[in-house]
């Protein structure tokens, strides 16, 4: 043995229909992309997530996975690590956007400070356009791609990406913490 699956050694007909061919890739490299995933993941139900996402995106695709055994492979784990690399993006902007929160309330921690937190961001959503609030609370809140926002909304993925900008910017304004009149008083 030399180490690789049987499965790369046989020939192996690729099968013509994409509904057979998602199959025969599922069953070829499912685990294999699986313990990737789960090393990627901090639990399993991540993994498996992050594994149905994978193979959604080859039934989208189908004709730019390759035809070899190892082509299939290497492709699938490219596409692993791409969409591993995407929610590391979306979850550091959303601690670096939470972090932004904490700063502006300037309060001790605990129950309290939450409340608080959450009223002053709420608050702050109100002042936004209504489309604009839409584009922030799907991407930073429910965790949406910008396409599927796009989506739901009928609007193009860069008009998405322009309302996120200008969201984020409009809710920095609403949060920063109000200096004059009142604090000379004292």
């Amino acid at each position: 043995m030399n180490g690789h699956p049987i499965a790369s050694i046989l020939p192996v007909a690729v099968p013509s229909a994409p509904a057979e061919r998602l199959a025969a890739l599922f069953d070829a490299h499912h685990d294999r992309v699986y313990r990737l995933a789960r090393r990627l993941s901090s639990s399993a139900d991540d993994a498996l997530d992050l594994v149905q996402e994978t193979f959604l995106r080859a039934a989208h695709a189908p004709k730019s996975v390759p035809s070899s055994f190892n082509g299939e492979e290497a492709w699938l784990v490219r596409v692993l690590v791409n969409i591993c690399r995407d929610e590391w993006r979306k979850t550091a902007v959303r601690r670096r956007f939470h972090a932004r929160i904490c700063d502006f309330t300037n309060v001790d921690t605990g129950q309290e400070a939450a409340l608080i937190a959450r009223v002053t961001v709420w608050g702050a959503l109100d002042t936004l356009r209504p489309r604009r609030r839409a584009v922030v609370v799907m991407h930073d809140l429910e965790g949406l791609a910008t396409s599927a926002i796009a989506s739901i909304l009928g609007i193009s993925a860069v008009t998405v990406r322009w309302h996120l900008s200008m969201g984020h910017r409009d809710l920095t304004r609403a949060l920063k913490p109000q200096t004059g009149d009142a604090h000379e008083d004292r």
